[in-house]
């Protein structure tokens, strides 16, 4: 299998699978001279890690991370780093009943397709659990962007089914376990969530994530725009269906005379393009907006085939998210992370520290 790394000079490389004995990632390409501890990347790690409340899988995984490698008397050496997590709460049992069929909306059907063999015990390599790695990663790229830059990287969600959140205060986010901006719709997304649970079900939501406080420059035209590897890695990530920078899709309705943001000796007065143009960050804060589909692994019986294509119902029990977008926030905001350090980096190099 290839396509596991992500990234050109900041390179982040994934391993594991769900029901593995670990997972993890090699970071490459981190500068030299960073203080860096595995404390520094369990923050974001906890913010992410299952069982955290009713509302999300209950496996119980305290996704306690190690650092091997690349790190030298409390520093950063420029060498690899090398993260690992292990897997201690792993069920494989509850996916013994579809390790011959396919549930509807999982990529099981198309690792079966492309390799003629799947990891049936909790999706394997393409199970969320692979998120963890990133978000240990991205915790790395967020400690170096603030430190070097200044930059911050930070998301919530703002739609969870068909229940908006609009945005009160970022006080709010770490307040809730909905990552919601907005505290006075978290009674109504539990009750919304408790009946979803009952009835066996899934939802998903959207998620917005925002950086700010980086410098205009970075991002490679025409290919390797800053906004296209935004875009790319996002849609790297599980259950993503739609990616928007700035305004996005909103911008089809918008005139040309209200989209782009018109330009002042004290700078933009509005943010449509979200911080990008012709691939290039402005120096104004990066946005970035997610559409998460609903989990597929659900207990409501639906039509499927088998590995020899005949039909059968399939159910699916076990520990699952029902709504897998409430743990995506510090996922999205390592993935954007990793991007603008990657890019950061290669700016650097082309054009040299005066020009960052």
């Amino acid at each position: 299998m290839s396509g596991n790394t992500l990234g050109t000079l900041f390179c982040v490389t994934n391993f594991g699978e769900s029901h593995g004995p670990a997972i993890g990632c090699v970071v490459d390409g981190c500068p030299p001279g960073m203080s860096l501890t595995e404390a520094d990347i369990q923050i974001d790690l906890d913010r992410r890690r299952p069982g955290t409340s009713r509302h999300v899988t209950q496996r119980q995984e305290a996704d306690q991370v190690e650092i091997l490698s690349g790190v030298y008397q409390g520093k950063t050496t420029g060498t690899p780093i090398a993260l690992l997590i292990r897997n201690a709460d792993a069920r494989s049992k509850d996916y013994s009943a579809i390790a011959d069929t396919f549930r509807p909306g999982h990529a099981d059907i198309a690792y079966f397709k492309k390799y003629g063999a799947r990891d049936p015990r909790g999706g394997g390599r393409s199970s969320a659990r692979l998120t963890a790695p990133t978000v240990a990663a991205g915790a790395i790229a967020k400690k170096w962007l603030n430190e070097k830059y200044g930059t911050v990287v930070r998301g919530y969600m703002s739609q969870l089914g068909p229940i908006p959140m609009p945005f009160l205060s970022w006080s709010h986010v770490p307040e809730n376990p909905f990552f919601s901006a907005n505290d006075t719709v978290v009674a109504e997304l539990e009750a919304y969530m408790d009946q979803l649970r009952k009835d066996g079900d899934s939802v998903g939501a959207r998620i917005e994530v925002v950086a700010e406080h980086l410098p205009a420059g970075w991002g490679e035209p025409i290919y390797d725009r800053l906004d296209a590897d935004i875009a790319h890695a996002m849609m790297g990530l599980n259950a993503v269906k739609g990616v928007e920078i700035g305004a996005g899709f909103h911008s089809v309705v918008q005139r040309g005379s209200e989209h782009g943001d018109e330009i002042t000796p004290e700078g933009f007065l509005t943010n449509h393009a979200g911080g990008i143009l012709g691939g290039i960050s402005t120096g104004q804060p990066v946005t970035v907006s997610l559409a998460i589909k609903p989990t597929s692994s659900i207990r409501i019986e639906r039509r499927s085939v088998d590995r020899d294509g005949k039909p059968v119902m399939v159910q699916t029990l076990g520990r699952h998210d029902p709504c897998v977008g409430i743990r995506a926030t510090p996922i999205a905001e390592a993935l954007l992370a990793i991007i603008l350090a990657d890019h950061a980096l290669r700016h650097r190099a082309q054009c040299g520290e005066a020009a960052a």
